[in-house]
């Protein structure tokens, strides 16, 4: 059943479900018409604060649980509210500041994902999830440091200065000089490509026999392309944090929803694959329980925004997935302001 445009209601009706719908949010429990009576903003009596849920059930925006004489806001009615009436509190100048403190802590980008994903649960209180940024960065350089005589640090610099590690394993016996010169190899043939680019004209010109470099250094060159590529293989495509809040007092009524979740969210492709088409959105996205397949039977909903690079192209999204009951008018705002930041920070 669709839901009757805001106009079609009466103010008395506006007023009562928006009281109903907020009163939820905040403490995930069916709103009973005494609850309601004892609103002076309302000003009506229990029998007639009645009559309009009752109204409002058969328009399909609210429900009453068999458990109980109160009414809880049905998915459509979540959904008129969001898009309608939902008035959002902006993030205060502490908390702007407090996230950006948080996500530009140093430390490799690996790192500052995994916090604002964490950041992103904290201020929810539900589980927080940032996609891995789809990009290839342009390159500047690639060192290899030996550490041991059967280790060395394959160091690698970008054009926009980011540097990442790797640890190498290297065969007995390698000298100094066969690290320099596949080091000096290797980032002679970086500057302005992407790794997969550089790699590609680097193991051509070594199969060609082209390559002015020793048996022990073309190795080298080999393990050093090898052990980047095995990483970038291996990133997750999603970091979600904060699981853990989503087995909250509310859950313990409804075991079976969160397990549905939590099983949900270990498929992670599947999750990435959801906050994929949130890539394209002018502003953040909101998808309400079965408004989503993936979601449908745990009845979550998945708060979502694309954060950009400096040259505005979407280079990934994060978000927050809990219960129907999220504050969406304090966790939208934060989830944009979020998305902003870590785009500044990375892009």
């Amino acid at each position: 059943m669709s839901s009757p445009p805001l106009l079609e209601m009466t103010d008395r009706a506006r007023d009562i479900f928006r009281r109903v719908v907020e009163e939820y949010i905040e403490s995930g429990q069916p709103v009973g018409s005494k609850t309601l009576a004892g609103d002076q903003t309302i000003n009506l009596s229990p029998a007639s604060i009645r009559s309009v849920l009752a109204d409002l059930e058969g328009l399909g925006l609210l429900a009453a649980p068999h458990t109980s004489a109160g009414r809880m806001p049905t998915e459509s009615g979540l959904r008129l509210f969001v898009d309608g009436m939902m008035q959002v509190a902006e993030p205060t100048a502490q908390e702007r500041a407090t996230i950006e403190q948080r996500m530009s802590e140093p430390g490799p980008i690996e790192a500052a994902l995994e916090q604002t994903s964490t950041m992103l649960s904290d201020i929810s209180g539900a589980a927080g999830m940032v996609m891995v940024p789809s990009r290839e960065p342009k390159l500047a350089q690639l060192s290899l440091v030996p550490l041991s005589p059967t280790q060395a640090l394959a160091v690698l610099v970008g054009e926009d200065g980011q540097v990442e590690n790797r640890v190498l394993d290297l065969p007995g016996g390698v000298a100094a000089s066969a690290l320099e010169q596949a080091s000096n190899y290797i980032s002679a043939r970086l500057v302005g490509r992407t790794l997969p680019e550089a790699e590609a004209a680097i193991r051509a010109e070594i199969g060609s026999g082209k390559a002015q470099l020793d048996s022990a250094s073309a190795d080298l060159v080999q393990r050093g392309l090898a052990v980047w590529s095995e990483d970038a293989q291996n990133r997750p495509v999603l970091i979600v944090r904060g699981q853990a809040n989503l087995l909250d007092e509310d859950a313990l009524t409804d075991l079976e929803r969160v397990r549905q979740l939590l099983d949900d969210l270990e498929n992670k492709q599947s999750v990435a694959s959801l906050l994929e088409s949130a890539r394209e959105a002018d502003a953040t996205r909101i998808f309400i329980g079965s408004e989503n397949r993936l979601f449908a039977l745990s009845g979550s909903s998945v708060i979502a925004s694309p954060y950009r690079d400096r040259d505005g192209k979407v280079i990934g999204v994060l978000g927050v997935i809990g219960p129907t009951r999220l504050n969406y008018a304090r966790v939208v705002p934060m989830v944009d302001f979020t998305a902003r930041s870590l785009g500044k920070l990375i892009g």
